[in-house]
């Protein structure tokens, strides 16, 4: 195991949450919030130290880490930057202890939304910004983490034919930093535009700056107890549909948007996802709800935010858990099985069935009626992230029953949990206080919100690099 070349990408993990720490501190004292500015001092000073020890451990290794260790790299790094961020949790002055800060860090990385917080809105503003901070950091991290694995030469077979990547400089182990450098630059650059766009749209600052944060990331936290304070025109509205679609969309398509060099006749998954998104639509337009507010809660479940202005019974409730498992573009903040593994399951099972029928039958292997292939290793891993989803379910259902939780509520939780999706009015779940689940739930609920963003699969491959030692 290279665990100084590990050290060292660790330690790019902290130095971001020192930044999201100082200007926490700055926005304190211009604004005169110094109730708990001392906690973002703790959080600056730990993760400045941290991540220069990690540094200084890490800084003569080779800097190549294999496919596995990638993936051992995203998950310590979860929980490492989870740990600093957990911080102005534990310090302020709402005594919540460590579980309840780990478990708030957690679903602000991974985007899920999930908080033991009641009554955000008393909450001190700072703090409010933290959450959101979490958010934002977590989906530039994720996005960091799928560009580091996709440019991996070992990683070829996972997908990456079937997606497309923009130049092929993007997509290469040897331009990694630049590769991160313009993702950086391209996901600031949207934060300001939503941010913008959401004040002049007339929502005050705060709350803009804060659902900038959210919309960028597919998240869940909100800077107040519901949405419905926040947005109320058709322009408010339209803001969020766009700004959860970008969330929803392969980012190489926001990459080559930004570079001028668009061909969207590559760029088909998207084009699939906007169609998916229109006909989830028409199929709730005659339950009398409006329009926009149906676009706005199909589009937010397939983005996994899970944002709405609706109020759905438990008939809807199941229809938009199903729209969430399906999930965005593969390469994108979104949760979910997503949907090219969903067509390579459905093409291949119909494939099957036509060869059955009629032997002679020349078959069209392709994918989104372009000339990418679908390889065998392709259908092989759309099956087992398949099977893996569903396994992740059924594990976390059956421990949240032992907790008493009930089995409806455990079923759809684990659903939100896996797909890292808000527990919103939509899916009929907004009463569930996480803050007095059992130790034993809040455990499980962290590691499978973790397990929901980077895959059961994933796991599997740790555990048999560790443990068979191949």
């Amino acid at each position: 195991m290279n665990f100084k070349s590990i050290s060292f990408y660790l330690s790019l993990f902290c130095f971001p949450i020192s930044l999201l720490a100082f200007i926490n501190i700055l926005y304190a004292s211009y604004f005169d919030y110094f109730l708990s500015i001392d906690t973002y001092f703790a959080a600056l000073i730990t993760s400045l130290v941290l991540g220069l020890a990690l540094l200084y451990y890490g800084k003569n290794s080779k800097k190549n880490i294999n496919f596995v260790e990638q993936l051992i790299l995203i998950v310590v790094a979860y929980f490492l930057t989870a740990l600093l961020i957990s911080v102005p949790f534990y310090l302020s002055n709402y005594q919540v202890s460590f579980l309840n800060s780990i478990f708030e860090s957690i679903s602000g990385l991974t985007g899920t939304g999930f908080s033991i917080f009641k009554d955000i809105k008393y909450l001190d503003p700072t703090l409010v910004l933290w959450r959101s901070s979490s958010q934002w950091i977590g989906g530039l991290f994720f996005l960091f983490f799928l560009i580091i694995i996709f440019s991996n030469k070992s990683f070829n077979f996972k997908m990456t034919n079937l997606t497309y990547a923009g130049d092929n400089n993007f997509n290469s182990e040897n331009n990694i930093k630049d590769n991160l450098l313009r993702i950086f630059i391209i996901y600031s650059v949207l934060s300001i535009i939503i941010l913008s766009l959401l004040n002049l749209s007339g929502i005050r600052l705060f709350n803009s700056l804060n659902m900038s944060m959210t919309l960028v990331s597919g998240g869940g936290f909100l800077p107040t107890d519901s949405l419905s304070k926040i947005i109320s025109t058709n322009l408010q509205k339209t803001i969020f549909i766009f700004s959860l679609i970008i969330s929803m969309l392969n980012f190489y398509l926001l990459f080559n948007l930004f570079n001028r060099n668009i061909l969207i006749k590559e760029h088909k998954e998207d084009l699939y996802l906007i169609f998916l998104s229109s006909i989830f639509c028409l199929l709730i337009y005659f339950n009398n709800y409006d329009g926009l507010d149906i676009i706005l809660s199909v589009i937010s479940s397939l983005s996994n935010s899970g944002l709405t202005l609706m109020k759905s019974d438990n008939n809807l409730s199941l229809y938009f858990l199903l729209i969430t498992i399906v999930g965005g573009s593969l390469i994108s903040n979104s949760s979910g099985i997503k949907l090219t593994r969903f067509y390579i399951l459905l093409k291949i099972t119909s494939l099957e069935i036509i060869k059955l029928v009629s032997p002679n039958s020349i078959i069209n292997k392709t994918i989104f009626n372009t000339d990418k292939k679908i390889s065998e290793d392709n259908i092989k891993i759309s099956f087992l992230i398949f099977i893996s989803f569903f396994l992740s379910l059924f594990i976390l259902s059956s421990l949240l029953v032992v907790d008493n939780i009930g089995f409806e509520k455990s079923f759809k939780l684990s659903i939100l949990t896996l797909t890292n999706t808000v527990n919103s009015e939509i899916f009929n779940m907004q009463n569930l206080n996480f803050s007095n689940l059992l130790t034993s739930s809040k455990i499980s609920l962290i590691l499978f919100m973790i397990i929901g963003k980077i895959e059961l699969i994933s796991i599997f491959l740790i555990f048999k690099k560790i443990l068979l030692k191949d």
